[in-house]
């Protein structure tokens, strides 16, 4: 039985690349507010124990010497049924990541985007077992959609592109699921500032009710949560609306310790890169 493939955001993860979060390299240039380098390492330790705890295989990948954000590995490829795509990158550090993390994978290739073609993984998720969003925006292009339609459509998958607002420029990142994360297939946590009206539009006509994220915890990556499983997830500690908002509705909220791994502007899903989704 193949040990790759996903369809979802939101069904048993039960595969997920994670790689060690490098120690030194331009921490501030990357954007990212300096970390105790030791407590980030701790805490990214915490972060994979968690996930096998919760029944999750996990491929700890070594960190990318200097590549203060291939920490986030969920950004440089994109995992479909049949296996890998990689992607790239329109942040010039970042822009060779797709290769390094794909080689490391052991997943069979799809396919890899053309020079023309940016994109990263943060623009693009399942809302449906059918439907793949994906966003156009400064880190991501409409060549790069064209090519991941073709691939999604021969697996009988949809693909639908929205764009994202301007917000804070391009300076500074603002991903599709920035403002969107499946929960299960009834449910989505959104920070509806930043959300495509389309989109709010396609999760209603979908019957997916919405648990809205606000400002401040908006700030606190309290819209970046990782669904494990239907209504089991991992948000980062320190966002107890949100969380206690998921819990009313009967969700399991898993908290992560995580005030470094934060400071790079990512959460549990920027984190992980799922392999294999049953």
């Amino acid at each position: 039985m193949a040990d790759f493939g996903v369809r979802s955001s939101v069904s048993d993860l039960r595969r997920a690349a994670l790689r060690r979060p490098a120690t030194t390299g331009d921490f501030a240039g990357a954007g990212w507010r300096i970390p105790d380098p030791d407590l980030l390492v701790r805490q990214h330790d915490g972060f994979a124990q968690l996930l096998t705890d919760l029944g999750v295989r996990v491929d700890l990948l070594p960190a990318a010497p200097e590549q203060v954000d291939a920490v986030f590995a969920y950004d440089p490829a994109f995992v479909i049924g049949s296996g890998v795509v990689e992607f790239r990158s329109a942040k010039p550090v970042r822009r060779n990541e797709g290769a390094e993390l794909v080689a490391a994978l052991g997943v069979p290739v799809v396919g890899k985007l053309a020079e023309d073609s940016v994109m990263d993984g943060g623009d693009v998720c399942w809302v449906a077992r059918d439907l793949v969003v994906a966003a156009r925006g400064y880190r991501t292009n409409q060549r790069a959609h064209d090519q991941l339609r073709a691939w999604l459509a021969a697996e009988g998958q949809e693909l639908v592109s929205v764009d994202l607002p301007h917000d804070r420029g391009p300076a500074h990142v603002l991903h599709l699921m920035s403002g969107i994360s499946p929960i299960a297939d009834d449910l989505a946590v959104v920070y509806p500032k930043i959300m495509p009206v389309p989109l709010l539009q396609l999760l209603a006509e979908r019957g997916i009710a919405t648990v809205e994220v606000d400002d401040a915890e908006y700030e606190t990556l309290g819209c970046n949560i990782l669904a494990v499983r239907p209504g089991v997830v991992v948000i980062f500690a320190g966002n107890p609306r949100t969380t206690a908002a998921l819990r009313a509705r009967g969700v399991e909220v898993h908290e992560a310790d995580a005030s470094e791994l934060a400071k790079g502007d990512g959460g549990p899903t920027c984190l992980t890169r799922p392999l294999l989704r049953a």
